[in-house]
């Protein structure tokens, strides 16, 4: 069978059945596409064609291209779940991916914020932004509530629940989850709220000064430009508030389960890196505090 056709059958899988988020899915079908690519190039049209010494080779080409090694990684994940699907459904007797690792790589730790820069961040955006309570909301719901971009940006009303003081989440995978909202974070959402006026459940929770639903890179720009202003951290994406959240929550004794569920995390490892920036937190504190360091 022809790769481009099984791609299509494997992405129409992960759409229609196993429910992944438009986000995931166009990233499966960027990577598979260069994969294609690559293949066609060669003349490898059939994917049983394609043998284990041939995405050596693809992976050689990526390397050769300067790629990094995180994003090498992740195509090759996207290629074996491709070949995964193929063996599962008899469309190829041998998987040619399975004995292939992932090249080694140097575990990078998320950079954090403290709380002290997010609230520098709401000074200047009282002073200087035409839609301050927009501001605010944005960064409180991402470091208050720990949530994806992609998260903020599909609220609507009815998601908010002020008075048990919780946010309902549609994460990765379609899944719902339940977050808890802090009184101050409370107390920031009902102050846009106030500003926004009236909302039929069904109506996004959130929209821009031009009133359409809030999209990620209109979040990202908001973000990245007021913690560029009080910040001289490396990353200035919305990510690194929750990061930040995630790192804080554990500085303060959280339990690392309770952590990965506010998260939405799939797998507790994927919650234990926060433990790593914590460590480092507390190793950076003893050096420059203690005597004996």
């Amino acid at each position: 069978m022809e790769i481009r056709k099984v791609s299509k059958l494997y992405l129409s899988e992960l759409q229609n059945i196993k429910r992944y988020s438009w986000n995931t899915i166009k990233s499966y079908e960027t990577d598979m596409e260069d994969f294609i690519l690559y293949c066609v190039n060669y003349s490898r049209n059939e994917i049983e064609s394609i043998s284990e010494k041939f995405i050596k080779s693809y992976l050689a080409h990526l390397n050769e291209k300067d790629l990094n090694k995180k994003s090498i990684s992740r195509k090759l994940a996207v290629i074996r779940s491709l070949f995964k699907y193929s063996f599962q459904r008899d469309i190829i007797k041998i998987n040619p991916s399975t004995d292939i690792h992932n090249p080694k790589t140097k575990r990078e730790l998320p950079e954090v914020i403290s709380t002290e820069v997010i609230l520098s961040a709401y000074r200047e955006a009282e002073k200087n932004d035409e839609y301050p309570e927009l501001v605010k909301v944005m960064f409180e719901l991402l470091y208050g509530c720990a949530i994806r971009v992609s998260e903020l940006c599909g609220l609507n009303r009815e998601d908010l629940d002020l008075s048990g003081q919780t946010l309902k989440v549609l994460g990765k995978g379609n899944k719902n989850r339940i977050v808890p909202i802090g009184n101050q974070s409370i107390q920031i959402i009902v102050n846009y709220l106030a500003v926004r006026g009236s909302i039929k459940r069904k109506e996004p929770l959130i929209i821009t000064g031009t009133g359409r639903r809030i999209y990620p890179r209109f979040v990202y720009r908001i973000i990245n430009k007021y913690l560029s202003i009080v910040s001289d951290a490396k990353k200035k994406s919305p990510h690194v508030l929750r990061h930040s959240a995630a790192t804080h929550m554990l500085d303060n004794g959280a339990d690392l389960r309770a952590v990965k569920e506010i998260l939405g995390h799939e797998n507790l490892s994927t919650t234990q890196i926060y433990t790593h920036v914590s460590i480092e937190r507390l190793k950076s504190t003893y050096k420059k505090s203690h005597p004996k360091s």
